[in-house]
């Protein structure tokens, strides 16, 4: 069973468009990534998916169950983290972690204090009195407490220091393996390199590409580094161009005999050619005219 399945969701307001035709096949037990910066569509694409913003074409599941007619039973097994952490204002994070257990009819007090003292979160304090690091860590408690099958977190390390950042994803690693499905909605390309495993990018509410993240290297895209170039440096097949004194770094999209062939009238002394990594895969599809 899929534990995400999309086929043409699209989601207007009015006339502005949040999403298009996003079609998603995401199987239970996946780590999955969520590529695209902000304003891409994912937050959209997320808050259709768990039926906090009504849909306006096209069909969704998560879990095996409809986004509408089962909204509420979606809402109770998943975990949702989303971007902004807002609690109720007064009190505690003690108050706010057991109010999100007790929404979802959940008895995990012992689950909930394994978590705060992974992350170091002092439960006596008031939520208004939080630091934004420290509210994503009661988002985290919340969203995690209930054990579910599925993880849907929006932008879930912004706030984090490092080394909370390095605990959440560890936690989320355990209960991958698990068996729990983990969807990564991201802006940080470094996060779903490390840990997703399969992953799409998004950009104006539609999906560019939705692969393995060891496939989404292997685009028929090479970066070359060319050292002992000239400032005048101009190429015009060359994309996402960065020059650093004599050193210049492109990605080019073609056979070998065409880059061969376009760099013969430069002069340089090397010149290697490697596969990109996924933030260089990533400003491939971003920056290409034909998509």
């Amino acid at each position: 069973m899929y534990a995400i399945k999309t086929e043409k969701l699209s989601k207007y307001y009015n006339r502005s468009r949040g999403i298009e035709s996003v079609t998603l096949s995401i199987e239970e037990g996946d780590f999955f990534g969520f590529i695209g910066p902000n304003g891409s569509g994912k937050s959209t694409t997320v808050r259709t998916l768990l039926g906090l913003i009504k849909k306006t074409s096209g069909e969704a599941s998560v879990l095996g169950l409809d986004i509408e007619r089962d909204k509420n039973e979606i809402l109770k097994n998943v975990g949702y983290m989303p971007s902004e952490a807002v609690f109720y204002s007064g009190m505690r994070v003690s108050e706010t972690i057991e109010l999100s257990a007790r929404l979802r009819g959940a008895k995990c007090s012992e689950e909930a204090k394994k978590l705060c003292d992974r992350l170091e979160l002092d439960t006596k304090k008031k939520v208004d009195e939080l630091s934004l690091g420290n509210r994503k860590k009661v988002s985290i408690v919340c969203a995690l407490q209930h054990s579910p099958r599925l993880y849907i977190l929006d932008e879930p390390t912004s706030g984090l220091d490092p080394l909370m950042q390095r605990e959440f994803f560890s936690i989320l690693e355990e209960r991958n393996r698990q068996g729990a499905t983990v969807f990564l909605s991201s802006h940080i390309l470094s996060e779903v390199a490390r840990y997703a495993k399969n992953a799409a990018i998004i950009r104006e509410g539609e999906i560019l590409v939705q692969d393995s993240v060891a496939n989404l290297g292997h685009t028929g895209v090479k970066e070359v580094t060319l050292r002992g170039i000239t400032p005048d440096f101009s190429l015009e097949s060359a994309r996402d161009v960065r020059i650093d004194g004599d050193v210049v770094k492109f990605l080019f999209s073609g056979t070998p005999r065409e880059l061969m062939t376009a760099l013969q009238p430069l002069s340089f002394y090397d010149m290697t050619v490697e596969d990109p990594d996924l933030e260089d895969v990533f400003m491939h599809y971003y920056t290409r005219e034909d998509r």
